[in-house]
């Protein structure tokens, strides 16, 4: 018989879900004389990392820098152990850090091994949310609205991506988040993609969109296109209010392998292109929001994404901010905080844009909430 330890994978699928960051460091300091394991996960505005295994925000910039750069890292102070910092990430999407000290550098076959069991750590932590309140009460700094946590709940995920794309999206405020919020989904070279400006304030608004998210998942799912799609949950909202409000929706379906988009304007969210070191808005004939009327129609238009390109969308909360008085962000100070963005991943850009957007308001409270989507398609 062998004494070599179990494989990490098979340990973490046969614990309980709430009990994998105890599983996997017990391991950790089993095989490899790991010392002071920590698994950090990012907060819901994705500026600080809270640990699972002990108490308070994590200081540490180098696990910060790992988070965002989804690389690891490596550092030795005073001739002690080397400290390793390993993303842990699961089809693009950034679950968080881990951090341990091993007594030797960690490099060769020894990296190998700890990446694919820090990989092996994300994958378990991702499915394990739905069946435990532990990881994502972790996340939390502030007591959510309920608006805000039928808005979470619903999401598909923070980001997604493989070598063909990576796409990143950011809800504000993190903890009063209303009608505002994306979705997308995944299947085969087709990537859909739908951003909503919600309509009203409060549970009101989120029971809305929740209810046109859900319609349009419907007809996704039973392989309606993006026309059929919307017109179902036109359908359906309207048939609850009855035109009173309704849902502004931009639903747009893109090519993985020939980067051809299509687009269904039905509303306010704007779309956006930066190529090469500039940055343009999609023209597109802004057709019905949902809901508006019975019945309603819609078609679609086409645009053409190139090799390279960054695609953003931003909801009504974002492009028409006019906090004080002050012209449209979406005039010339979106177009500046997206430049910002050139060098980042888009996981990374959709915080630069929201970042720019509380400047922009320079700590006035926003009068509304706010989306933003980055997508950078890498053929």
């Amino acid at each position: 018989m062998s004494d070599q330890p179990a494989p990490l994978g098979s340990l973490l699928r046969a614990a309980p879900p709430d009990r994998l960051p105890e599983v996997a460091a017990e391991h950790l300091r089993r095989r490899y004389a790991a010392d002071t394991v920590e698994v950090l996960v990012p907060d819901l505005t994705f500026t600080r990392l809270r640990p699972l295994l002990g108490r308070g925000d994590h200081p540490d910039a180098a696990a910060l820098r790992c988070f965002g750069s989804q690389r690891p890292g490596t550092e030795r102070a005073n001739g002690g152990p080397f400290r390793l910092h390993l993303p842990l990430s699961c089809w693009g999407e950034r679950v968080g850090v881990l951090r341990l000290e091993l007594p030797e550098r960690p490099g060769g076959d020894l990296g190998d091994r700890l990446t694919a069991d820090a990989d092996e750590l994300a994958t378990a932590l991702r499915a394990a949310s739905a069946a435990t309140d532990r990881y994502r009460r972790a996340q939390r700094r502030a007591r959510l609205t309920m608006a805000a946590e039928l808005q979470w709940d619903l999401l598909p995920g923070r980001s997604l991506g493989d070598e063909r794309f990576l796409i990143a999206g950011q809800l504000e405020p993190a903890y009063d988040v209303r009608g505002d919020h994306f979705d997308w989904a995944l299947d085969g070279d087709r990537l859909t993609v739908t951003v909503l400006n919600g309509c009203g304030d409060g549970m009101e608004a989120a029971l809305l969109t929740s209810l046109a998210v859900n319609a349009m998942r419907n007809a996704r799912r039973c392989g309606a296109d993006i026309v059929e799609q919307a017109e179902l949950a036109s359908d359906a909202v309207h048939s609850r209010y009855g035109g009173a409000v309704h849902t502004a929706t931009l639903l747009l379906e893109i090519d993985l392998v020939g980067g051809g988009v299509a687009a269904v304007d039905a509303g306010s969210p704007h779309c956006l292109i930066a190529r090469g070191g500039g940055t343009e808005r999609v023209s597109l004939e802004e057709q019905l929001p949902l809901g508006m009327f019975g019945e309603a129609h819609y078609e679609i238009q086409r645009f053409q994404l190139e090799p390279g390109d960054r695609m953003l969308v931003v909801s009504d909360g974002v492009h028409s901010a006019t906090p004080g008085g002050l012209v449209r962000y979406g005039a010339s100070a979106l177009f500046s905080a997206v430049r910002r963005t050139r060098l980042q991943p888009a996981t990374e850009a959709v915080g630069t844009v929201m970042r720019g957007l509380r400047d922009y308001h320079a700590g006035a409270e926003p009068e509304d909430d706010a989306v933003t989507v980055c997508l950078d398609w890498r053929r």
